[in-house]
């Protein structure tokens, strides 16, 4: 398997949070918007993270996204890509990163 091919369905990128803030406009409780930088492009993504992060804390950080699910609209706002995490002690997500810098777009396999 070459590095552009992967075993799974769903491509898993890697992204930079460029800006964040929180959504209150959601039905969901603690969700923020967050706008992600994947190399060839920026997509937007709604996120429940407010449970163990503040809006302004996720800027900078690369994380996992998934980016070939569609687009949804939430409360208006038009989420294309999925933050990836996975549950703490409480079931509330964290997120899913490289344990290093690596370039942006960068796919999961």
């Amino acid at each position: 398997m070459s590095d552009a091919e992967t075993p799974f369905d769903v491509q898993l990128q890697v992204g930079e949070i460029l800006r964040a803030e929180p959504f209150p406009e959601a039905n969901k409780p603690e969700m923020a918007k967050l706008w992600i930088d994947i190399g060839t492009d920026e997509l937007q993504s709604a996120a429940q993270l407010g449970y163990n992060y503040e809006p302004e804390e996720l800027v900078g950080r690369e994380v996992l996204c998934a980016t070939n699910l569609g687009t949804v609209r939430i409360a208006g706002f038009k989420s294309e890509a999925l933050t990836v995490g996975v549950p703490d002690e409480d079931g509330h997500p964290v997120l899913v990163a490289p344990d290093a810098t690596v370039p942006l777009g960068g796919a999961l396999y």
